[in-house]
């Protein structure tokens, strides 16, 4: 506000740009003087914010500014605060970065944040080193739990960039066709993964039993890959009771599902799996493997959505001569049918489901020990007693069924049970 004294006593008051006359009041027997206020700009004046924009990179300037409208109407723009300005230089070049290690997780978070919103881990040219930055110094905070159910398509297109996630907690790969020599098989089994891998589905892949003897052949063989797995989802795989030896190696699996799948239910397996990783069968169906609060949690849960939408619509490419390949061979009928197929188990309800269930019980002394030391006795005997009558005739069977149960084993596998 600035007054301003005239030599005739009037008193003028300048706010918001007009002047005011605060006192009209002159001398005695001399009319008041009716000033019109003046202006302080021309009627027509206006003010237009120019940027220079003479190189590429002066364009980028905009970024810097914060433009909101005042209650008038009016445009006002202020700076960007030295913070954020180098936090989008940093997300812009974020796969120029050495390394993240020893960074702050709140400064790392918004940093994330930021690369996430200009995409850059949905760029094919910088997404694969973005990711690895981040996953090399936060591990499951960057992805904790992934869950590709029924998604095939988006497994085989950012294979690589899944395969950077090593610090995975739960995964999820129900339906998605990988068969028995798929490439994810070699990431499933890395130290790195197995170390803190605990929960994995592989129901309706197609895996049989030499698939999952190679699955678990670096545990079995050399001690390592998922060793610390305590869930394991195999329904809907043709895979037999000879398979259920290979898995004997997790000895800290507390459920496993072999719904729908070529091995029946019977004492005999019962056995097996109570004297080789303590577990029985379960008579209602387990609640961690309805697969209902499997989801993807983690600072990338909306980098794998915005993979799976850009996916949808990327366009399809020369398509034309592949269709006439396919009618001319007469395979173009069972090839769309086989990528648009579901797994089977979208087609049968709960009560047709043969469930094939089993859980470790928590049971008083039952510790996970080695299967050779002699500490294991007294902590078999004291929870017989709380079996139920089926699993304790099945521990206490003869010598002749026990052979009678393993003969179906080939003499390597017989080697690697005995070792155990």
């Amino acid at each position: 506000m600035y007054s301003n004294v005239e030599h005739d006593g009037t008193i003028y008051v300048r706010e918001k740009g007009e002047l005011h006359c605060v006192n009209n009041a002159r001398e005695a027997g001399y009319p008041p003087v009716k000033r019109k206020p003046t202006r302080l700009f021309e009627k027509d004046f206006s003010v237009q914010l120019c940027i220079d924009n003479v190189t590429a990179s002066c364009s980028k300037r905009k970024d810097h500014f914060v433009f909101t409208y005042n209650s008038e109407g009016s445009l006002r723009y202020t700076a960007k605060s030295l913070f954020n300005t180098c936090l989008l230089y940093i997300a812009d070049n974020v796969q120029h970065i050495e390394s993240l290690v020893g960074f702050p997780e709140q400064m790392a978070d918004r940093l994330f944040a930021a690369a996430e919103e200009k995409q850059k881990f949905s760029n094919s040219e910088t997404g694969l080193r973005a990711l690895q930055v981040f996953c090399e110094a936060y591990g499951d905070l960057v992805l904790r739990s992934l869950c590709l159910r029924n998604r095939f398509s988006l497994l085989s297109e950012k294979l690589d960039e899944i395969k950077i996630f090593q610090s995975l907690h739960c995964l999820d790969l129900h339906g998605c066709k990988l068969g028995d020599g798929h490439e994810i098989f070699e990431h499933l089994t890395s130290d790195q993964l197995g170390s803190s891998l605990s929960q994995l589905s592989l129901g309706a892949n197609c895996l049989s039993d030499p698939g999952l003897q190679k699955l678990t052949a670096p545990v079995r063989v050399m001690k390592r890959g998922l060793q610390n797995l305590k869930l394991l989802d195999l329904s809907y795989n043709p895979i037999s009771e000879r398979a259920v030896g290979y898995l004997a190696c997790f000895r800290k699996l507390q459920g496993l599902d072999l719904s729908e799948t070529l091995i029946k239910a019977g004492m005999s397996l019962n056995k097996l799996l109570w004297s080789k990783m303590r577990l029985v069968p379960s008579d209602s169906p387990v609640a961690v493997f309805n697969h209902s609060c499997c989801k993807t949690e983690g600072w990338a849960q909306e980098v794998v959505n915005q993979w799976e939408v850009n996916g949808a619509k990327l366009p399809e490419k020369d398509i034309k001569p592949r269709t006439n390949a396919l009618r001319f061979y007469g395979r173009e009928r069972f090839v769309r049918e086989t990528l648009n197929s579901t797994p089977v188990v979208c087609n049968k309800s709960d009560d047709v489901i043969l469930r094939l269930q089993f859980y470790r019980p928590a049971l008083q002394g039952d510790i996970a020990v080695d299967a050779d030391s002699k500490t294991d006795m007294p902590a078999q005997k004291g929870t017989k007693r709380k079996l139920s009558m089926e699993n304790e005739k099945a521990a206490v069977s003869s010598k002749s069924s026990k052979r009678q149960s393993v003969s179906s084993f080939s003499a390597e596998d017989l080697d690697l049970l005995n070792s155990y």
